[in-house]
This record gives structure tokens, C-alpha cells and sequence, in this order.
């Protein structure tokens, strides 16, 4: 079986456009997600021409139940909420379905070592990178994403990088001091979280401590969040 990886990403939609003969397109739901990437999903499904596949835990609501049930925000292994939320989710499919798959993902030009990554974690199967391939970047992406007539998820209108989970446990500076405008009861969950646990989501400072003027959005380095985010721990 072939299988697209979807992220509610303008990327991982650009993948899907792509490649051939894919057989299921999978999204991985988070409730954390802006409620707009539903919008931007069934969009998705009306230029692909076929419906894509909602999955999601059914033992751990959302990012805050996994940080107050685990008392865990983020590890040097990766954040617990994407171990339960997308790689766990992910490994219940596999057992349901079993068989030799071909996983399709939406990584580009400046995330071949992510691709790489993938292909030593998860070689029992193989993956098709079609970004890679046809040597298109992120901006690229956006470009023919804009030219099919598709709209894209309004976190990249409000200026993030990415169409991760608000809130994302491994944002920076930058990042935090935006949610900390665009988005402050976000904010403050996360601060009290931070507080009751005993760790931030920042190394070296708590939210409640993080001055406002601190950090730079556009020179973080933040990947989007997949199911592949936490390949150290396969």
C-alpha cells in the first residue's frame, strides 16, 4: 500500500499532488491545531479529487492532556505530545494494516537530512520524497499551491513557518513572544504547565521570565511537526 503522510501543510499537500498511485492519504489530527487546517484539508480533498483518512489518538485528548498526564513538556528525545498525538497513532495504523507500505512524505529541498532520517528509522518500508525529487522548495511549494487556487492554512498569514499545533512545546524565543500576542490564553496554559512540571519548554527560561522583546521568529529554526518528529526513540 502507498501511503501520503498529511500534515495540514501546504508541503505535504504539494507531496500528495505529486506523487502516483497513492492508495490512502492519512492525516494525523490534533485538536491543538488551528480549527482552520480542517478548512484547508477538505480544500485539499476537492483538488485531489478524494477524501483524506482522520486519524487520531483515543488515549489522550489534545498537547495539554499529555503534558499534565505525562508531566512531561518536551525531552531531548522529543516532545511526549508527539510521541502519543502522531508517532503512536501512527504505529496503531501499522498494526491494523499490516504489510510492506510505501510511505509518501512532503519533506523538501532543505530537509534531506529529515528524509534521511526517515529512511534509517523507519526501514522496514519504503519512502518516496516527491519535493525532493523534483527539486522544490518550501516557497515553491506555496507557489503552486497558489496557483491550483488552494488557500492556504491561516497560520502562515499570521506569519509562522509552519502549520504546527498552537502553542508547539518546541518553539523558541521568537516563536513563543508571537503566540504570546496572536494567541495569549495559549500562552498561559503553557507558562502555568511549565511552573507545575518544573520544566520549560525553552532551555534556560521559563515562559512567565521570557521578556517580551526576546528572540526572532524568522531566524528559528522550527521544522513542521510530523508524525516523524520523534525518530529517536522508534
Amino acid at each position: 500500500m502507498k501511503v501520503c503522510w498529511f500534515s495540514t501543510g501546504v508541503s505535504s499537500f504539494v507531496a500528495c499532488y505529486l506523487a502516483k498511485d497513492i492508495d490512502e492519504i492519512i492525516y494525523t489530527h490534533v485538536e491543538n491545531q488551528h480549527p482552520d487546517s480542517l478548512r484547508f484539508l477538505h480544500d485539499c480533498e476537492a483538488i485531489l479529487g478524494r477524501k483524506i483518512e482522520i486519524i487520531q489518538s483515543d488515549k489522550y485528548k489534545d498537547v495539554d492532556d499529555v503534558i499534565e498526564r505525562t508531566m512531561c513538556i518536551n525531552t531531548a528525545y522529543g516532545a511526549p505530545c508527539t510521541r502519543w498525538l502522531k508517532k503512536q497513532v501512527r504505529k496503531d495504523w501499522e498494526a491494523e494494516n499490516p504489510g510492506y507500505h510505501t510511505y509518501v512524505w512532503g519533506y523538501d529541498t532543505d530537509e534531506k537530512h529529515r528524509a534521511d532520517a526517515i529512511i534509517e528509522a523507519l526501514s522496514a518500508y519504503d519512502h518516496e520524497f516527491p519535493l525532493i525529487e523534483n527539486g522544490l522548495s518550501k516557497a515553491e511549494c506555496h507557489g503552486i499551491a497558489d496557483k491550483l487556487g488552494l488557500k492556504r492554512p491561516v497560520m502562515y498569514d499570521l506569519g509562522y513557518p509552519n502549520n504546527n499545533c498552537i502553542g508547539c512545546v518546541k518553539g523558541g524565543m521568537g516563536y513563543w513572544n508571537k503566540i504570546r500576542i496572536d494567541f495569549p490564553e495559549v500562552f498561559e496554559r503553557r507558562a502555568r504547565q511549565e511552573r507545575e512540571i518544573g520544566h520549560s519548554c525553552i532551555k534556560g527560561v521559563f515562559l512567565d521570565e521570557l521578556e517580551p522583546g526576546r528572540g526572532r521568529l524568522d531566524m528559528e529554526v522550527m521544522e513542521d511537526c510530523t508524525i516523524a518528529c520523534q525518530l529517536l526513540v522508534h
